[in-house]
């Protein structure tokens, strides 16, 4: 980081949008986070969702997946943003609960698979993505030119 870029930790179950150049840090697991640049007016934004959809009870916040996207794309689109300059790239997801394969929630995957069903629908291009897997990743997203660095992080046994 050559810049002397403003940072912000995004916590689960919530996004972060700005026109100012930022590094946006967030740690995921099971967790999926998209970030969305505009290729046009160089700015992004970052979401972090635990979970895939919203079901109609308890507050619609962007923990949910489907709100999480929606309301990330909103509020690039409040900035000037147009549908057609957006890139998306996908990240987390993971398989973090031993033995969890035969458990029916599958958490990561269905994450995963909302991100991708919602951008899809709204014709925003995947340009990028590491998910899945057994391992956490931490996740650096620069605003400005929509670079994002990640790493694995070890499995902790507790």
């Amino acid at each position: 980081m050559n810049k002397n870029y403003l940072q912000y930790f995004l916590y689960p179950s919530s996004l972060f949008v700005s026109k100012e150049p930022y590094v946006v840090k967030t740690i995921l697991g099971s967790c999926v986070a998209i970030c969305i640049w505009d290729k046009r007016l160089n700015i992004g934004g970052m979401n972090h969702y635990m979970l895939p959809n919203w079901n109609g009870n308890d507050l619609a916040s962007p923990k949910y997946g489907n709100i999480a996207i929606n309301k990330l794309v909103d509020k690039l689109m409040a900035l000037g943003s147009r549908k057609e300059d957006l890139v998306a790239k996908i990240f987390g997801g993971g398989d973090m609960l031993e033995g969890s394969r035969g458990n029916s929630y599958l958490i990561g995957e269905r994450n995963i698979r909302m991100a991708r069903m919602v951008l899809e629908d709204k014709n925003i291009p995947i340009v990028a993505s590491s998910t899945g897997g057994k391992r956490g990743r931490k996740i650096l997203f620069f605003t400005d030119t929509g670079e994002v660095r990640h790493k694995f992080l070890e499995k902790k046994v507790y």
